[in-house]
């Protein structure tokens, strides 16, 4: 099957890349630096040839700059293109809980899942919690100055491998109209990941709570960000994740 990945070449994209290639299926990378298939959202340019014959499209493109640009009226433009290249599944990556965050990426994300639900392709929203890799990004720049501020926070990170694979099985499958949520092995609090990050990594840093009021402070100690019963459930720990690590 010859299936599309914008933002093939993010964190997510390459290894649902990966995982697709090691299926068997022919996939395309879309992003605005691939040398094979350059695409622009916030334009549209080169999405007509880039989808060309493409049964899927898996969208996993990130934006921290104009994310509305990208991923709101990318996702319209990308959208329109694949209802006219006969795209029969858009698969659109997205966040658990960002329907529940008060800050404005989250809530940009939710606005893309609805463009998506009331587009002209047939789709199936991928929500997933943080990845492990985010968490230890955070921690290391703070572990150098041996201090952590840790926020109360309820979360069920999970590797980018296991969340890739859980793509990838969607994007195989038939549209499903909805929602499927995908999360790690086990449910902690931000101060129970940061201590098992000391602990791996060998760090000093002192841990301290940093508290954070408001609508925000209370989403996150409620767990918005940790799917309760998710559909899919990665087998890899936050510890051996980074245990075994290069």
């Amino acid at each position: 099957m010859r299936i599309a990945v914008t933002g093939g070449t993010g964190t997510l994209g390459r290894h649902v890349v990966d995982e697709l290639r090691s299926r068997g299926h022919e996939v395309r990378v879309l992003s605005r630096k691939s040398p094979d298939h350059p695409v622009d959202l916030t334009t549209g340019e080169g999405l007509e040839a880039a989808l060309t014959g493409c049964a899927v499209v898996v969208d996993a493109t990130n934006s921290n700059k104009n994310a509305a640009a990208v991923l709101v009226e990318g996702s319209r433009r990308l959208l329109a293109a694949e209802a006219a290249a006969g795209v029969a599944h858009h698969v659109c990556v997205s966040i658990v809980g960002c329907d529940r965050v008060p800050l404005s990426y989250f809530r940009v994300k939710a606005e893309q899942e609805g463009v998506v639900a009331d587009g002209p392709v047939p789709w199936t929203t991928v929500r997933i919690t943080q990845f492990h890799e985010l968490v230890a990004a955070t921690l290391a720049p703070a572990g150098r100055w041996r201090l952590l501020p840790v926020p109360r926070a309820r979360l069920r990170t999970v590797a980018v491998a296991d969340a890739a694979r859980a793509v990838a099985d969607v994007a195989e499958g038939a549209p499903r109209q909805g929602r499927v949520e995908v999360a790690g092995p086990e449910v902690a609090d931000a101060r129970q990941l940061a201590t098992t990050w000391k602990r791996i990594t060998g760090h000093r840093a002192l841990l301290l709570p940093m508290p954070l009021p408001g609508r925000l402070g209370r989403a996150l100690r409620e767990g918005v960000l940790a799917a309760e019963r998710p559909d899919v459930q990665g087998v890899t720990p936050f510890g051996a994740w980074l245990a075994g690590r290069p």
